[in-house]
């Protein structure tokens, strides 16, 4: 394969890529011309000059070196290691756009991968842009150059751990807080043997997680308790697999409020919650609207998790007439503990694999009128294709990736025969490129 070439190039910009970056192609003259390159740090309609990183078959890819002319949506990017650190691709792109951006993405792969358009595009749901993720997990090295250890968010180079000094998307109580986390682990030692942290926060307290190859000293404990207190969160230890993480102190209460449902939803450090609060309950309450619960009516919630949708729809339309359904087990256990807490005693939840047989499900034969759904990128074809779907008046369904929703949905209006009444996005990852969106289809008429 031939060298790359580190000579600068002038590139016209074309379009953002699904991972946000810029769409451009190699201009006449250039041996590659007419190949698809993509570019970091690049807007469509800009004209910038690139350095080439990166060679396939049927692509390059390049890194900006300075706009030219620059986009009139290309605003200052808040962080300082915009650029460089990997958890962020958009914060060069006004909010607007980055919204319109991730609309048109879903659209697109509604129509390419689905073949299917909705009926219309609902106003995407957003919430407050900065400070938002509750949940995440870090990348620790110590880099014996830099005579330090790095915590942080992987950099574009998904190779190496950008050296953060503060993250301007990460809860407050933590996002400024890298640089004394850093030095806490260069102070351990065990430095070289703890290679994540994770962290989650609830409404009254904030959870590290740190994931240690070696057992700590006691000198160790010592110090990340200390570090606990004096900044004000409640450290964990993972020597093994999900079930070996424990406190090592004291418990914290790991829960967070839904008022408008008076709910109040416990987890555990690990569990699977949604990263931006603010906008989790403006989804719940799009998805309790989109669904339009009549009294009488019975709603199934499928890949429930702790009862995030579940709960709510609850609140609304009867503990006797939802039910949940979700393939871990201590999501279902801590679910129906909530649905306890919470007042909801005929609340029921089922554990099972929604993407393996479900022949013997007594959930599968209890009839529903309303159908939830919430997967992971995987999607729910499996289960939407054993599901009886005759006899179901809407189903909601929330998605965290666009390509397997227009799958899913190519599925239900060209094969099952329902009508994709609306679709549209929520941003719950701002300045990323990630696209969560909601959709709602209606059955087929039966005239």
């Amino acid at each position: 394969m031939a060298r790359l070439d580190p000579s600068p190039k002038t590139l016209s910009i074309l379009d953002l890529s699904h991972d946000g970056r810029g769409v451009a192609r190699w201009p006449d003259g250039h041996a590659q011309a007419g190949k698809t390159v993509f570019v970091s740090g690049a807007l469509p309609g800009e004209t910038v000059s690139v350095q080439q990183t990166a060679r396939s078959r049927h692509f390059d890819e390049a890194r900006t070196l300075e706009v030219l002319q620059p986009s009139a949506d290309r605003v200052p990017p808040r962080c300082p290691h915009f650029g460089t650190c990997g958890g962020c691709v958009l914060q060069h792109l006004a909010e607007d756009r980055q919204i319109a951006y991730k609309q048109q993405v879903l659209l697109d792969n509604l129509q390419r991968i689905g073949h299917v358009a909705p009926a219309a595009v609902l106003p995407p749901l957003r919430a407050g842009a900065w400070g938002y993720r509750r949940k995440g997990r870090f990348s620790v090295r110590r880099v014996e150059k830099k005579d330090k250890t790095l915590v942080g968010f992987r950099e574009q180079d998904p190779r190496f751990v950008a050296d953060l000094s503060e993250c301007h998307v990460v809860v407050p109580q933590l996002g400024f807080k890298l640089q004394a986390l850093g030095a806490l682990v260069d102070g351990l030692d065990a430095r070289r043997d703890i290679p994540q942290i994770e962290f989650i926060a609830g409404d009254a307290a904030t959870a590290l997680v740190f994931r240690h190859l070696q057992p700590l000293s006691a000198a160790d404990r010592e110090r990340l308790a200390g570090f606990g207190q004096e900044h004000g969160f409640v450290i964990y230890l993972q020597p093994g697999g999900v079930d070996s993480v424990h406190p090592l102190g004291a418990d914290a209460d790991l829960a967070f409020r839904l008022p408008q449902w008076d709910v109040t939803l416990q987890f555990r450090p690990l569990d699977f919650i949604q990263v931006n609060a603010r906008l989790n309950e403006a989804m719940i309450a799009r998805a309790l609207e989109l669904l339009e619960v009549q009294p009488g009516e019975r709603v199934l919630d499928l890949f429930c998790g702790l009862g995030n949708f579940t709960l709510p729809l609850a609140r609304m339309a009867g503990d006797g007439a939802v039910v949940g359904v979700e393939g871990d087990a201590g999501l279902v256990a801590r679910a129906r503990a909530n649905a306890a807490r919470n007042g909801l005693h005929t609340l029921q939840f089922f554990v099972a694999d929604l993407a393996q047989d479900l022949v013997g499900q007594p959930w599968l034969k209890a009839g529903f009128d309303k159908l939830l759904l919430d997967p992971a990128r995987a999607g729910a074809i499996e289960v939407l294709r054993q599901l009886p779907l005759k006899g179901l008046k809407r189903i909601v369904y929330v998605s965290c990736h666009p390509g397997s929703l227009a799958r899913d949905a190519g599925y239900l209006v060209n094969e099952a025969g329902w009508s994709l009444r609306a679709a549209g996005v929520m941003d719950m990852f701002p300045h990323t490129a990630h696209v969560e969106s909601i959709a709602v289809f209606d059955p087929p008429r039966r005239d």
